[in-house]
């Protein structure tokens, strides 16, 4: 298996418990990793492989059009969009939630999730 990485995705969307938090979307940071087939790399083919870009697009626009109380519920809806429509083999979602809190720099989750899982 291979492994496609996009760290430092930054999507906004509508999170949080307290009222405050849901006044408006929040931006998040997002590490992703994505267990893919190796046929790509002896084809040299993007129709071999998940496409970055593509992926990219997807959970940001995804995400601007959801709302979540839990940064794990999140992570999951994003791991399951992974395996589901990109066909991911294996998933690592780390979700980052920046100055949420005071004197803290980052709070956050990780999850990972793999397609025989379901």
């Amino acid at each position: 298996m291979d492994k496609i990485f996009l760290h430092g995705l930054k999507a906004d969307t509508l999170i949080g418990v307290y009222d405050w938090e849901r006044e408006q979307q929040q931006t998040l940071i997002l590490d992703l990793d994505i267990g893919t087939a190796a046929r790509s790399a002896v084809s040299d083919s993007i129709d071999d492989t998940i496409h970055y870009g593509e992926v990219c697009e997807a959970v940001r626009q995804s995400l601007s059009n959801q709302t979540f109380l839990l940064l794990e519920a999140l992570a999951e809806y994003v791991a399951e969009l992974l395996i589901q429509d990109f066909g991911a083999l294996w998933v690592r979602v780390r979700v980052v939630k920046p100055g949420i809190l005071p004197n803290v720099r980052e709070v956050g989750v990780e999850i990972e999730r793999s397609a025989l899982d379901d």
